[in-house]
């Protein structure tokens, strides 16, 4: 396999966990201002694990499996180049998560260059898209302030215990890798983003891939702020719930989506310090963990979720989609569960 633009984080994160994967072997990473060097001065966590070095994107091969890891905009220009040069192609980038071209245009503020391209990708959450994803030639990779939006409200949508006519706020703490690309910050300067601060307040374009993802809700309206981590996601979503919703009508809906999910946890205590999903315990995990707390007198509904942005919400995510793609179980490569303390 080869990885387009392997020297961001998206990038370096996929090729970290190719390089543990039994059935995968990475044979050429690109990137244009480091071409030559070793991969290990861009990424040095992989020090004694590889030995390759950076080629420049204009001597990319053919290969059996094609990462593109280009920062957003890109791919989408020059498309038609790259796109035969590997039968299974995953991009980590936002240029093909939608697949209705208005849609892009409408959230984006231009025309997609390569639109008939776009219903050709399947976005890389399993837990919606799992059938789709079988045998997959074309994977997007989702955004990770919608993935864990997804998550959170994916049993809501699927049990309808929504209201109708009641909108849905979001608000998602991010990490700076995740601030970066939207913020407009360094993707490789994490410690340029340290300050709390708001970066979108209004208008986030990881709205558009809920509402693709999960049409049936009322409008969701986002919110982020980035807080002082370098990596994780928090998203808490305020739903307002049916009359006669209860606790019980919620753990079931939980049960009924995520049972055989192998890489969403529910948090169920009801004691100790770990209440609530907490993202500084999923570093370097593929896993999304998800709870909840419900104010049956108000109505109101409120789903947390948390995730590592770079793993489940970006290259973990894809990585688990390629697995199903390929055929391998959509587990391998990704059995890290995190750190704590």
């Amino acid at each position: 396999m080869a990885i387009l633009g392997g020297s961001g984080y998206a990038g370096g994160e996929f090729l970290r966990l190719a390089l543990g994967h039994p059935g995968l072997k990475v044979e050429q990473v690109t990137s244009r201002s480091w071409q030559g060097m070793p991969v290990t001065l861009v990424h040095p966590n992989l020090r004694g694990v590889t030995d390759l070095r950076f080629t420049a994107p204009d001597e990319l091969d053919e290969s059996d499996v094609l990462v593109t890891a280009l920062p957003h905009g890109r791919l989408a220009g020059e498309f038609e180049r790259v796109r035969d040069r590997a039968p299974y192609v995953v991009d980590l980038s936002a240029d093909f998560r939608l697949r209705d071209p208005a849609a892009y245009r409408r959230h984006y503020g231009h025309e997609h260059p390569a639109p008939a391209e776009l219903d050709s990708f399947v976005s890389a959450v399993p837990e919606l898209y799992r059938q789709r994803l079988g045998g997959a030639g074309r994977i997007a990779g989702a955004g990770c302030i919608a993935t864990a939006t997804i998550l959170a409200l994916l049993p809501v949508a699927r049990a309808g215990l929504y209201q109708e006519g009641r909108d849905i706020i979001v608000e998602a703490k991010i990490g700076s890798s995740a601030a970066g690309s939207d913020a407009g910050a360094s993707s490789h300067h994490p410690e340029r983003a340290g300050a709390v601060r708001t970066y979108a307040v209004t208008r986030h374009r990881h709205v558009a891939e809920v509402e693709q993802a999960l049409p049936e809700l009322p409008p969701v309206h986002l919110t982020g702020t980035a807080v002082e981590r370098v990596r994780g996601v928090l998203v808490t979503a305020h739903v307002f719930v049916k009359a006669g919703t209860t606790e019980a009508d919620v753990r079931q809906a939980l049960h009924d989506s995520y049972e055989r999910e192998p890489f969403v946890r529910l948090v169920r205590a009801r004691r100790g310090i770990h209440r609530v999903p907490d993202p500084k315990i999923l570093d370097g995990s593929n896993y999304c963990d998800v709870g909840f707390e419900l104010d049956e007198g108000g109505g109101r509904l409120v789903m947390m979720a948390a995730l590592d942005n770079l793993v489940k919400g970006t290259a973990g995510h894809a990585m688990q989609a390629l697995n199903l793609a390929l055929g391998f179980d959509e587990r391998c490569g990704l059995g890290f569960t995190g750190l704590h303390p």
